[in-house]
């Protein structure tokens, strides 16, 4: 080999080492970028949260939430579900059920919605198969299963009492069960001997089973309740309120009625008693609705009956916007939607939502004066990705900026289980920029200020039928999504929790 190959090959090593050390440099660089940006929106996002003025020596703010509880039983789904070459690679709808009657079809609806990181809940009425399910999860498992309190209304009301709140939590409990309460919060129901348990299958982005992966964190929830699809602590909750006289009514848990095997009549019955009690609250008394995986259309239409008329206040996530969007335009339920939905197509969802039940509202009291129908001023979406707040302008909703920021950082939070919130363990979805809306003459550009991150702006909703208007404000905050999920199971309801308790 002559001098002038051994030089040329010199400078090929030397081109390839220099590219390579570029290459290191320069991902450094991005890195450290990335990093001080999220750092930025962290400290953002914090300046806000301690903005509020709230007069400590005051009474404190008092909730009612009701209905039920259950214990948690939460297990690694992965681990704990055997993957079967039976499981067809291609899963579309037909492979979904409203319920889950045998292990073919958990097997096949848990691969529906894992390889869609969709949150999903099912009950299983064959009572031997989730006990046995429940024996499986023990016997095998038992040094990566945790058990801890469940259900809407008491991780909701355990968060509210963290922020400060007097707390009354309508719900049937046991006495283990009980101790597991804040001795602060005031609890409106009998006490009984078991609980009702539900089997929380969690999983991680990227986790894989069989051929599937997750392209994100979340659960399965598998229940066989006796006590909850009855409401029973509804009653014992009503006659608490009339001396307690919240400033807020929560009603949760409604979705343990989807698919229950109720005598004719006995849903629908206790719903209008739930309605009753939205109805008998003070005009002064906020009522929010939070919603859940629900599936069954007729009981879904039962809500658009008797829940939805008489509510300010709705709290959702991706799954469920798109799940009460097509209800109310349609008459139909979505089983899985985008689990990483963009902000323009997300925003018109909630203004379609706002402008069905607001056209409702006028239509029906027009007619009437003699209602007691609410007109819905605040919708809260939470995601993977961002909190995105709408409330009607002059409504009683306080805060909407700050309520954004307090949701955007509880999310980091429960679903890493740190107080403090490191930016080095979390990442960023959202972008840069968003289009406010699909309709291009309406919609506008909107780029992030890492230094000031919740985004706000005031629009008018157009309701053309009545011929009115409605002026609402959006706040949208980017999510400090936390790399290593420990817990998600809860989030939607601490998350929700933590965003009202800042609007009064």
């Amino acid at each position: 080999m002559d001098i002038t190959m051994l030089k040329y090959m010199g400078f090929l090593t030397t081109c390839s080492v220099f590219a390579a050390l570029t290459s290191i440099v320069w991902q450094a660089f991005l890195s450290l970028k990335h990093l001080n940006k999220l750092t930025t929106i962290l400290t953002g996002l914090l300046a806000i949260e301690k903005s509020l003025n709230r007069d400590w020596s005051a009474p404190n703010f008092r909730v009612a939430i009701g209905y039920g509880a259950c214990t948690d039983l939460v297990i690694n789904a992965t681990e704990f579900l055997n993957y079967t070459d039976q499981i067809p690679k291609q899963l579309n709808q037909e492979f979904t059920v409203d319920e889950v009657n045998d292990e073919t079809e958990l097997l096949e609806t848990f691969a529906y919605y894992f390889q869609k990181g969709a949150a999903a809940e099912r009950t299983i009425p064959n009572s031997t198969l989730f006990r046995n399910l429940i024996r499986k999860a023990k016997r095998g498992h038992h040094g990566n299963i945790h058990w801890q309190i469940g259900g809407n209304a008491p991780l909701m009301g355990i968060r509210f009492r963290k922020e400060g709140w007097d707390v009354l939590l309508g719900a049937h409990m046991s006495y283990k069960l009980r101790r597991l309460v804040p001795k602060d919060i005031r609890i409106a129901g009998d006490e009984v001997l078991e609980d009702d348990i539900h089997l929380i299958l969690e999983y991680k982005a990227g986790e894989t089973w069989g051929p599937f992966t997750a392209p994100r964190a979340n659960r399965y929830i598998l229940h066989n309740d006796q006590t909850n699809p009855y409401l029973k602590s509804l009653e014992n909750l009503e006659k608490a309120i009339k001396d307690y006289q919240p400033h807020l009514i929560v009603v949760s848990g409604l979705q343990m009625m989807d698919s229950y095997k109720f005598e004719k009549g006995v849903r629908e019955s206790r719903l209008l008693k739930v309605m009753q009690q939205l109805t008998n609250a003070l005009p002064q008394t906020l009522l929010h609705f939070e919603m859940a995986s629900y599936v069954e259309i007729e009981l879904l239409q039962q809500l658009k009956r008797y829940v939805l008329p008489y509510v300010d206040s709705l709290g959702m996530n991706e799954q469920e916007l798109e799940n009460l969007a097509q209800v109310l335009e349609f008459g139909r339920t979505t089983l899985a939607s985008d689990c990483n939905p963009r902000l323009a197509p997300t925003l018109d969802k909630m203004r379609k939502i706002l402008h069905m039940l607001a056209f409702d509202y006028y239509n029906y009291t027009t007619k009437t004066d003699k209602t007691k129908r609410r007109l819905l001023t605040r919708i809260h979406l939470h995601t993977l990705a961002y909190q995105a707040l709408m409330t009607v302008s002059n409504s009683n909703w306080k805060n909407t900026r700050l309520a954004v920021a307090k949701a955007a950082l509880m999310a980091n939070r429960y679903v890493c289980q740190m107080d403090t919130i490191n930016p080095e363990a979390s990442s960023l979805i959202l972008d840069d920029s968003f289009s406010t809306s699909l309709n291009k003459t309406k919609a506008q550009r909107i780029n992030f200020n890492p230094q000031s991150p919740v985004a706000c702006w005031i629009e008018t909703l157009e309701i053309e039928e009545m011929k009115r208007s409605i002026e609402i404000n959006i706040c949208v905050s980017p999510v400090l999504v936390c790399r290593v999920a420990k817990k998600t199971a809860g989030a939607g309801d601490n998350i929700s929790a933590a965003a009202l308790s800042q609007q009064f």
